[in-house]
């Protein structure tokens, strides 16, 4: 495909300076009377105009070569530290550079200002990253595609059928009660543990811990059951579907890189198949018996009475091949979001005895006595959401995100794209990144505290120390590809995390930091073992 003419990229130009442009009016403009349209009309003018004459193309970026990459990655140490990577070429290349791996080649962009270019661009339907070898599954399986999978307005019809009871605070606070039964057994897990250990006091591997918590949180919500992730003998099919998430998602970047004709001689795609296979069978047999369950209910003349599950069957607006499907994969970004971030955050909690001290100062004085916290009293617990937030900033669960940007031709900084071009959004790199966060690499929760009165401040309002760009922090996704469960998540760690602190004084072993690694996601390099102090 050739360069538009210069009509249409003026046209183009106009579009994304007219979404982008309004930080540049100048004050003196406004001063002497121009109006704000006047103004954009004439900087689009200007601007289109210079602009349609030197836009470059994608050959046009700078970037390292593949053997250049494959040198940083297998020489060099970056195989497991692909976030990294991200900073380190930024240095190299500056915010926006190509690069090529395996069947990948992308554009990549580490300033907010980039990133916002690209997610106002997207389009109504935009694509994440092409999952080629998750169609060929469901082809395979004869099975509905889903939310990874569909593309235009048949993704939208299923997105928009998932949303209402997940991103809506009303109707997300109806899963509170579940929520707080399994943050119960959580505490009772670490009580276990704590008397298990040499020194009665010492949680081992506490990602693993947060995992289980994680994974029982989700499915309690998705599939209205109890799996017994917590209990000291989890349950067969359960134990089959925590290891089938966990190889389905390390097997899946793996068989992508990989050649189609290399599955005769490897084992990697029957292994990938096999996890998929036991994930869907496990999620099919829950919401087959919830099935019934409602069924029953009917039958009785009772009112089918549940939570999402039971919404999502009841509203017809998926076909039960859809459900399937959709419930899985809301499974699967569930899980680690809330397991890593809460994982981090006691980390640093038990690094940092300040920080833990006014955190359980705040849940302490909106919920004495150890009262649980209500969905009303998290808006009352500022510092609680920016340990969270800061938490989510040092470790995004995914370092970057992409855009598969199919509907349109692209003008990002002053170069043109065509359709179909894969952009990675390099986040991690963002929000490390100096310029926009003084103090990148320190855990400074006071950071989002922007004019906000804190309870455990005797109501005093405490001013943040800046305004940050808001696609400088995207831990979830921007744009309407964004996280669906992201409100689901941020109430189970706000709730975990509070009730933790009102129970336990977190500690840490004096020894080197545990350092992130990345495998797909953002996860610590060693197990992380904390002690658990019982607090008065």
């Amino acid at each position: 495909m050739g360069f538009p003419s210069a009509a249409a990229q003026a046209m183009r130009l106009a579009a994304l300076c007219a979404r982008t442009l309004p930080v540049g009016r100048s004050a003196a403009e406004l001063r002497h009377g121009a109006s704000a349209a006047a103004v954009t009309r004439r900087h689009l003018n200007v601007q289109a105009t210079t602009e349609t004459e030197k836009l470059k193309s994608i050959d046009d970026l700078p970037g390292p070569s593949l053997s250049t990459t494959l040198y940083w990655v297998f020489l060099k140490g970056y195989a497991g530290k692909s976030h990294i990577l991200q900073g380190v070429q930024k240095r190299l290349y500056g915010p926006i550079w190509r690069s090529k791996f395996g069947p990948y080649d992308m554009v990549n962009v580490a300033s907010p200002e980039l990133i916002a270019q690209v997610i106002q661009q997207e389009g109504r339907y935009p694509i994440r990253s092409q999952l080629p070898h998750w169609k060929e599954y469901r082809d395979l399986r004869g099975q509905a595609y889903g939310l990874h999978v569909d593309t235009g307005p048949e993704w939208y019809r299923i997105r928009s059928a998932l949303n209402p009871k997940m991103l809506k605070l009303r109707e997300v606070a109806a899963y509170a009660p579940t929520v707080h039964r399994v943050v119960g057994d959580l505490l009772q897990r670490v009580e276990l543990l704590r008397s298990r250990s040499q020194d009665r006091v010492t949680v081992p591997d506490v990602c693993a811990e947060l995992y289980k918590f994680g994974f029982e949180g989700i499915s309690s919500i998705l599939f209205e059951t109890r799996l017994g992730c917590l209990q000291e003998e989890i349950p067969k099919d359960t134990l089959r579907f925590i290891a089938a998430t966990n190889d389905m998602l390390m097997l899946s970047e793996t068989v992508f890189l990989f050649p189609a004709w290399s599955r005769r001689i490897l084992p990697f795609w029957d292994r990938f198949v096999q996890a998929w296979d036991d994930l869907i069978d496990v999620a099919r047999a829950l919401i087959d018996r919830r099935v019934r369950e409602i069924e029953a209910q009917v039958n009785r003349g009772e009112p089918s009475e549940g939570a999402y599950l039971t919404y999502l069957l009841a509203s017809n607006k998926l076909s039960r091949a859809e459900v399937y499907v959709s419930i899985t994969e809301l499974l699967l970004g569930g899980v680690d979001t809330t397991s890593n971030t809460l994982s981090w955050a006691l980390y640093h909690l038990a690094r940092d005895r300040r920080i833990q001290e006014r955190l359980y100062r705040e849940v302490n004085a909106v919920c004495p006595g150890r009262r649980q916290p209500t969905t009303d009293d998290l808006s009352r617990m500022p510092y609680l959401k920016a340990v969270i937030k800061e938490t989510l900033r040092l470790y995004p669960v995914v370092p970057a995100n992409a855009r598969f940007v199919s509907e349109n031709e692209v003008v990002v900084d002053n170069y043109w794209f065509p359709k179909k071009t894969l952009f990675v959004l390099c986040h991690y790199a963002v929000c490390h990144d100096e310029a926009e966060f003084a103090d990148a690499e320190r855990f400074v929760p006071e950071r989002w505290l922007r004019n906000q009165a804190s309870a455990a401040n005797g109501g005093r309002v405490t001013a943040g120390h800046y305004q940050h760009h808001p696609y400088s922090f995207i831990p979830f996704g921007v744009g309407v590809r964004a996280c669906v469960g992201k409100r689901v998540a941020e109430m189970e760690m706000y709730f975990a995390l509070s009730r933790l602190m009102q129970n336990y004084e977190v500690q840490v072993e004096d020894g080197p930091v545990v350092e992130a690694k990345t495998r797909t996601l953002l996860i610590p390099s060693k197990p992380i073992n904390l002690r658990f102090l019982s607090r008065a």
